[in-house]
């Protein structure tokens, strides 16, 4: 049985249900969408503007037995107001009929499929992993906002290889469809007709078969062996360092992660592997080439900048973990800068143990909360006559810091 909120969507060009608003005591909807509907001349109408007030009304009326309507764009159960309307007065109560959602329609303007596509929404969210995704995947849809939209996003990619496909008034007569760079988007103002934003790597749209839709399930492996990596004499961070240095990292899709020293880059890889976006920062041009072949041995995006940390650092997005593989004596001054800007973690790796005083007071100076732990490994070697022996690798001291989370009046920031 139909509840008594009936929510439709609209606006994508499928046309209103001829029936829909009938004995309807109330309809809800944007300007655009009331403006477009045959609204009973008894019905109340109401602009959909604050959420909670909207509930209020939409309550009042069904505690009076009135008929109310909904009228979403798109598919409304796709981050749309399905779940708020579902939380406050209960699914079963829901008589939900969706239209095209914009995502969609987007798509299908582009003429490609989206069953790989990462949706990013960043309508009244932080912009920044929008933009981490983007950076991350080759197949993006950001639903944008106020503040939040192609020009925002065009500039925060900055001079990146994306082309950005910018879907305004998707289903209406002035229907757009623009195809842009990012420093173009970032040079225009687009106004409020924008429904999505399609951000591609062109080269890499398209691949196989896809079973499970969405962005990848991750790596099925992970701390990969250094054979698996182009390195210099040995020079990289040991599969069982990387480890745990991946776990308390917590690499993940829409976040940024800096791997400061990188070296070859396997820490990098490793978490690019797992959706984040990340920057490699390393001083060394040989080494740079490097991290750029692991990256394209593994079919991930990293952006390597070549350069020395701390100055390095100068001009970047502020990441949400940073994983410091080098430094030699600039190590505390790379520390120190890296936990003044990481939002979640830090995690440094030191041969040397007489620098841990100074990368723990950097990081507990920073406001972070401090651990670590020696590790020393021993390898399975073979020995003549079918026997093995145990090979000691070098040990590393790992340090992390985790940020203490601000409380306010008793809440966790």
């Amino acid at each position: 049985m139909s509840g008594p909120i009936t929510v439709v969507g609209t606006g994508t060009g499928a046309p209103l249900p001829a029936d829909v608003l009938d004995g309807a005591r109330l309809v809800v909807g944007g300007r655009r969408h009331l403006e477009a509907a045959p609204v009973p001349h008894d019905a109340e109408q109401l602009v959909l503007g604050p959420l909670a007030p909207a509930l209020d009304v939409i309550e009042r009326h069904l505690e009076k037995g009135g008929r109310v309507v909904v009228l979403a764009s798109g598919d409304p159960g796709f981050f749309g107001i399905v779940r708020a309307l579902a939380e406050r007065f209960g699914a079963d109560r829901l008589d939900v009929r969706p239209g095209v959602s914009s995502i969609a329609a987007a798509f299908a303007r582009a003429g490609l499929p989206w069953d790989d596509a990462v949706v990013v929404s960043a309508h009244g969210r932080d912009l920044r992993t929008a933009v981490n995704a983007c950076r991350a995947r080759p197949k993006v849809a950001v639903l944008t906002g106020p503040g939040s939209g192609p020009a925002e996003l065009g500039a925060a990619l900055g001079p990146d290889a994306r082309v950005l496909v910018v879907a305004s008034a998707l289903g209406s007569a002035g229907e757009r469809i623009e195809r842009v760079t990012p420093a173009e988007a970032a040079g225009r103002e687009w106004g409020t007709d924008v429904s999505v934003v399609l951000c591609l790597d062109e080269a890499r749209v398209l691949g196989g078969v896809r079973t499970v839709a969405g962005a990848d399930a991750g790596p099925a492996r992970w701390a990969l062996d250094e054979g698996e990596f182009a390195h210099r004499d040995s020079m990289i961070t040991k599969f069982e360092v990387r480890a745990l240095a991946l776990a308390r990292l917590g690499p993940r899709l829409g976040e940024l992660v800096w791997d400061v020293g990188a070296g070859s880059g396997s820490v990098a890889v490793e978490c690019a592997r797992f959706g984040a976006a990340v920057t490699a920062i390393e001083k060394s041009e040989d080494g740079v080439g490097r991290i750029r072949a692991n990256a394209a041995a593994h079919g991930v995006e990293i952006r390597v900048v070549h350069g020395s940390a701390p100055a390095a650092l100068d001009g970047l997005d502020d990441p949400d973990a940073v994983f410091v593989g080098g430094g030699g004596r600039e190590l505390p001054a790379i520390v120190t800068a890296c936990a003044r800007r990481a939002r979640r973690t830090v995690v440094v790796a030191m041969a040397a143990l007489d620098r841990v005083p100074a990368a723990r007071e950097a990081l507990t100076d920073a406001g972070f909360d401090c651990d670590g732990v020696l590790l020393q490994s021993s390898r399975l070697a073979p020995l003549p006559g079918d026997v093995s022996r145990l090979a000691a690798t070098n040990p590393v001291f790992l340090l992390w810091g985790v940020r203490t989370p601000v409380r306010r009046e008793g809440v966790a920031q």
